[in-house]
């Protein structure tokens, strides 16, 4: 294996471990701090901080013809999907964000057919929806009740739509490479989605009510030092030394974390459904892989 084999993997693996935590640590945060501007102060602190550090240790500036292609991929990414999660987190916990959140690969490999050189719908592409389809609406069918609370509702909506977003920001990441080294890429990703998000924060009035506790702090610094430099930083170096299809197996892993965090730490439910649709889910999720390989 080589070294930047080497390094993509542990890359993966920190993928895996990292965002499977922030999910708990995304709930404790907007129990105290409006969504908007405890995502956007996060990202653009982060941001921030990385870009001297890495021109420091003389890592360049992306090309001038890049900025557009790395401002689309952040705000897809980060701006809207990661907004998405946090607005959604403040009714849906956070194990069931994680849930929801396995179908990514699904949406990426729809939407990877849809470009003139992507991998094509095929039986098992097929069956591998559909398997999906049945585990979400076990875990679905058990909180039915909740779907007539408007704000429960709502934030399944926000999550839904958190995937979508990730799964058009991983496939365009990967049809429109950029030159620029990996950590100054998502840097640049972070400040300009960071800045997206707290302009949003601003319109929406929640400076109004902002306040930050001890608990919104250590959030804070949790995902902006671990989610953003080493998990984020991370996805954006395996996305462009792995497959796709490799690199979003990390959903296998991070629900697993974060049912078993939410559960432990916020004393968030985990019943048998809930393991029967993760499993059922999985097992779509592996469907549609062997699907995607099969393309090759």
């Amino acid at each position: 294996m080589s070294q930047s084999n080497w390094k993509a993997y542990a890359a993966w693996v920190t993928i895996c471990i990292v965002w499977g935590s922030t999910y708990l640590v995304i709930k404790i945060g907007v129990e105290t701090m409006p969504p908007m501007l405890f995502a956007g102060l996060r990202w653009i602190t982060a941001g921030a901080i990385l870009i001297p550090f890495l021109r420091l240790r003389g890592i360049k500036f992306p090309k001038p013809a890049e900025y557009k292609h790395i401002a689309v991929v952040g705000l897809l990414l980060i701006g809207m999907a990661n907004g998405f999660v946090v607005y959604g987190e403040q009714w849906v916990p956070s194990g069931l964000a994680a849930l929801l959140l396995t179908t990514m690969p699904f949406w990426i490999s729809g939407i990877e057919s849809l470009f003139p050189n992507g991998d094509k719908f095929n039986r098992n592409k097929i069956l591998g929806l559909l398997t999906g389809f049945v585990g979400v609406s076990i875990v679905m069918w058990d909180n039915f009740s909740k779907l007539f609370v408007f704000e429960y509702a709502f934030g399944i909506i926000c999550i839904l739509f958190a995937v979508i977003m990730w799964a058009l920001g991983t496939n365009y990441s990967k049809h429109f490479k950029v030159t620029a080294h990996p950590f100054m890429n998502a840097a640049f990703q972070m400040l300009i989605a960071g800045t997206g998000q707290t302009i949003l924060g601003l319109i929406l009035g929640e400076h109004n009510h902002f306040h930050m506790d001890a608990n919104g702090l250590y959030a804070m610094l949790y995902l902006m030092v671990i989610g953003s430099f080493a998990g984020y930083g991370s996805f954006t170096y395996a996305i462009q030394h792995l497959p796709v299809s490799f690199v979003s197996t990390y959903t296998y892993i991070n629900p697993i974390i974060a049912l078993f965090l939410g559960w432990l730490v916020l004393d968030e439910q985990l019943n048998i459904f809930v393991f029967i649709s993760l499993a059922i889910i999985l097992m779509g999720v592996w469907i549609v892989k062997k699907g995607a390989f099969g393309n090759r």
